[in-house]
């Protein structure tokens, strides 16, 4: 098989990469040392934590002759930013200066920053035709991006200089989605984790073919922009009889109630890599595994989510969430683990987020009582700062508290539209940990804006009150958490129908919305929402299939 060169410098989730690269039909050889350059024929930049530690680490000088002697390279993500000539993100550190431009972090007064989801790559100008595809890029497509910095389009000023620049739009700003020229290619998104849409553009470039024939059934596509994202999630613990199986609870209760000889036992939904695998097909943006034991007994190298992880990734590819038992533990022998090194595990098993629950609490509450004081000790700063905010998200078990006035609280209320059960007007939502199981005096708006300052990138938020109803999203919680942070909000708990996340979507400025009992019990599947979500005008990723890459091959 060929081979591709792959270098990775503590980048997170490069397994999902190397999955990809096989997948299209490649093998890989890391470079390992600077002198490894040389020999490169081709080449996949995953730069992770940027120029300073390839300025140490010696590769500056034998990336930049790889590029000048005319060899293939892909930069990924930082691999396209690390090209151009700077950043604001450390002003100080010079880019590579092959490009010409700097990056600027995106506006956040009208939007979520990072920009995370999927999102179009169209080119500026046509290439041969507009019957053709650059490296496989089509318009119709959607690429995962996930970055808070971005290269602004300035029409025309690159393609003078012979560059082809695919470009994407978050609000009103335009930026470069892709960029190439003879032997390169960068893209600001994740090829590895942009389904069928990105397994054909590292086919494409992996085998040289810069222009292709658009599929035509991609010629127009949903129109640009970044799309409402839907997430699959699973539960994952061991029932009964000591398998791994997905459950599914109602308020957090995963036991079942209906009589028969099942009552009292955890409910088994399925097997997770299984089921994974089933989402990503139906068109699962994303996939959310949540586990709800951690495993707490078994040594940390053997723990069953890494395999399970391990074999998720290598059939899907998009995003992997992992969370539970991500703090700092004591692993069977003994020895004293950090949450980095937990996280760092799960990473190199294939997850590209971690999420974590009731440690956030806890370190909201020290933040408070520290008078706002950051420790830098705290899982969320460790992880964000090694892998960036984008790979952390906090999970936020809140539940309504009731009150007749907010003057009888010193918790931020919101007037609701339901009343409780007194016929109280007011509630606060008050943050729990342990599964739901245990109060805390911490208001959920306290807990996101204290996460937010540590670095956290994104909030998933559930409800306590709505989980298992089918009744819909608490809107209510769902915008009073917007209202407070920049980073994206994915909503969850209630989800029933396809008209709950049309709803949630239109009437809160929620950024994705996650779903599992309707998608585990068969009453909808991922693409059912989706189909329900184009037709009433929002824009969403639509499905490819791994056939569509084999019909633009016979068409080449």
């Amino acid at each position: 098989m060929p081979v591709v060169h792959l270098l990775d410098y503590v980048a997170g989730n490069v397994r999902s990469l190397v999955n990809a690269i096989e997948k299209v039909g490649y093998t890989i050889e890391w470079i390992r040392s600077p002198e490894d350059i040389q020999n490169a024929q081709a080449r996949v930049g995953h730069f992770g934590h940027c120029l300073l530690q390839f300025d140490k680490g010696g590769y500056l000088d034998p990336i930049r002759k790889h590029l000048e002697a005319g060899k293939p390279f892909l930069g990924i993500c930082v691999g396209l930013q690390a090209l151009f000539e700077g950043s604001e993100e450390n002003p100080v550190v010079p880019g590579l200066s092959y490009i010409a431009g700097k990056l600027s972090r995106f506006d956040d007064r009208d939007k979520s920053v990072p920009h995370m989801g999927w999102n179009s790559a169209m080119l500026a100008q046509t290439g041969p035709s507009r019957d053709h595809s650059f490296y496989g890029l089509q318009n119709g497509s959607k690429y995962y991006y996930v970055h808070s910095y971005a290269v602004p389009y300035r029409p025309g000023v690159l393609e003078a200089e012979g560059w082809t620049v695919a470009t994407a739009k978050y609000g009103s700003e335009e930026f470069i989605g892709a960029i190439g020229r003879k032997n390169v290619l960068a893209t600001q998104f994740h090829p590895e984790k942009s389904g069928t849409a990105g397994l054909r553009l590292l086919r494409s470039f992996l085998q040289g073919d810069q222009w292709g024939v658009a599929l035509p059934s991609m010629l127009g596509g949903p129109g640009q922009g970044l799309t409402r994202r839907v997430i699959a999630c699973l539960d994952v613990r061991t029932n009964d009889d000591g398998d791994l199986v997905v459950t599914k609870g109602d308020q957090y209760d995963v036991r079942e109630k209906i009589k028969s000889n099942t009552a009292g036992l955890v409910r088994n939904l399925g097997k997770p890599v299984d089921m994974a695998r089933k989402y990503y097909e139906q068109g699962a943006d994303e996939i959310t595994f949540l586990n709800i034991t951690s495993f707490r007994n078994c040594p940390l190298a053997d723990i069953p989510m890494l395999e399970i992880l391990r074999k998720t990734a290598e059939t899907v590819f998009v995003p992997l969430t992992i969370g539970g038992g991500i703090r700092d533990v004591v692993d069977a022998d003994g020895s004293t683990v950090s949450a980095l090194d937990v996280a760092s595990m799960y990473f190199r098993s294939g997850a590209d987020k971690v999420s974590i629950g009731s440690d956030a609490v806890v370190a909201a509450l020290e933040y408070y009582q520290s008078g706002k004081r950051l420790s830098g000790r705290t899982a969320i700063e460790t992880i964000s700062a090694a892998y960036g905010i984008q790979a952390v998200v906090v999970s936020v078990d809140p539940k309504r508290v009731y009150v007749r006035s907010s003057n009888d609280t010193v918790h931020k209320t919101i007037m609701t539209s339901r009343p409780g059960p007194d016929e109280e007007a007011y509630c606060w939502y008050q943050c729990t940990v342990e599964g739901g199981r245990k109060s805390t005096d911490l208001d959920v708006q306290q807990l996101v804006e204290a996460v937010e300052a540590m670095g956290a990138g994104e909030i998933l938020l559930n409800c306590i009150d709505n989980d298992g109803s089918n009744s819909g999203f608490d809107l209510e919680l769902i915008q009073a958490v917007k209202d407070c942070v920049k980073i994206p909000v994915i909503a969850s708990s209630g989800a029933g129908k396809p008209a709950h996340y049309w709803e949630v979507f239109t009437e809160t400025s929620a950024d994705a919305a996650l779903g599992a009992g309707m998608f585990h019990r068969n009453e909808y599947t991922v693409n059912d929402v989706k189909s329900y979500l184009a037709s009433e005008g929002l824009l969403i990723r639509h499905l490819e299939h791994t056939a569509d890459i084999l019909q633009e091959e016979r068409n080449t």
